[in-house]
């Protein structure tokens, strides 16, 4: 398996020659940029969406404030999960990175001495971005963006082949999708404990939030119209 894209007829190695070409063409201080931002930027990015996202999900309350908190917290652990994954796979493959069978790559980042695929940054950024996803759709396809970008950023930084980064993509998404639900199950009820806790609550609700401050997201289903029933019958009554 280690001979993978040995050729330089490969579509995968003229993909890499395409995109890293990129970077000898682009000034100094852009590929200093894209280094950083492909290896440690883009992660970062994501991890503060996820943040946000928590931060708006608390804000909000409602009857699914807990279970969203879950699906957050769900998004790094599926990150850490695939990881563990790979390191077999990486094992099995034994596949080189592409500078030690390639000559002539821009290569930006140094002292990258283990096997290519899979890539483990691609890995992580899409099970985040996938697990942020599931939680919250506006948040997850922003993070969807700057994953498919940090893949892309991979290869200009020539320390992956294109296929690396596409099987990374695949790893993470199939890790945060298919024991979602497991997760979930698992997660969901810790997340609503915590949520009955006065001391650590907050971080599934903010304090003196309800379900809704007109009742249309009320904890307690029909306690809106049970409210408008009574002033109602009031209102005969007088």
């Amino acid at each position: 398996m280690a001979g993978l894209a040995a050729s330089g007829s490969n579509p995968d190695v003229d993909l890499l020659y395409d995109i890293n070409g990129l970077a000898k063409d682009a000034p100094a201080w852009f590929d200093r940029v894209m280094e950083f931002v492909g290896e440690y930027g883009l992660l970062l990015a994501i991890v503060v969406l996820v943040l946000w996202c928590w931060w708006s999900v608390r804000r909000r309350g409602g009857e699914d404030a807990a279970s969203s908190v879950a699906a957050l917290v769900w998004a790094p652990l599926a990150a850490g999960i695939a990881v563990l994954v790979n390191v077999p796979i990486r094992g099995f493959v034994e596949r080189p990175r592409p500078f030690l069978d390639h000559q002539g790559l821009e290569v930006l980042v140094s002292g990258k001495d283990d096997y290519s695929f899979v890539s483990d940054h691609a890995t992580i950024v899409m099970a985040m971005a996938v697990g942020l996803f599931v939680a919250n759709r506006k948040f997850g396809l922003a993070a969807l963006v700057l994953a498919v970008f940090g893949g892309f950023i991979r290869v200009y930084m020539g320390v992956h082949y294109p296929t690396d980064v596409v099987g990374g993509f695949a790893l993470g998404t199939a890790v945060a999708l298919l024991l979602s639900p497991v997760a979930m199950a698992l997660l969901t009820p810790v997340a609503r404990a915590v949520e009955r806790s006065p001391r650590v609550g907050w971080l599934v609700r903010a304090r003196g939030r309800g379900a809704g401050e007109d009742g249309a997201d009320s904890v307690v289903p029909g306690a809106r119209s049970e409210r408008a029933s009574g002033a109602s019958e009031r209102d005969l009554a007088a």
